[in-house]
């Protein structure tokens, strides 16, 4: 988790939402890593989960990344969700729950539907101060930027 966060910090020094994520194989060797590149990219489904689920799969050769856990800082929207149960990931590990946005805990729950077809074990909560800070702290900073141009 303490690599997901160090991705978090990266994204919101580049002006991201400090989220990051990392995937980790059986043996415990990181596979990806990375922070939201939504902003830099243009593109709003360029998450950080998305992102290092893509490259994870890309460097092991194959679409599936079965015997392998994510970490991620917050937890993951509807649409990273849906993600990491079509990579087969074996275990999501988030920090930050997300009541007005997240997929897993809140929201549609996209693991508890009986069309979900592969279901990760779920930790919630992993350093979960660190990474809610890091949120807080960034929307704080956009909050008192914006106030300070309305002046």
């Amino acid at each position: 988790m303490q690599q997901a966060l160090a991705e978090a910090e990266a994204a919101a020094r580049r002006g991201e939402v400090p989220v990051g994520a990392v995937v980790v194989d059986a043996g415990g060797s990181v596979l990806a890593a990375a922070g939201n590149e939504v902003e830099a990219r243009g593109d709003p489904t360029a998450h950080a989960e998305i992102l290092a689920l893509r490259a994870a799969a890309q460097r092991r050769g194959g679409k599936f990344l079965q015997g392998c856990r994510l970490f991620v800082t917050l937890e993951p929207c509807p649409l990273c969700a849906a993600a990491i149960s079509l990579f087969r990931i074996d275990r999501l590990v988030f920090g930050a729950y997300d009541p007005k946005s997240g997929g897993v805990e809140h929201g549609p729950r996209v693991f508890s539907h009986p069309t979900c077809h592969y279901r990760p074990e779920v930790v919630g909560g992993v350093d979960q101060t660190a990474a809610a800070e890091l949120l807080r702290h960034f929307f704080s900073q956009k909050r008192d930027s914006a106030n300070s141009a309305g002046r």
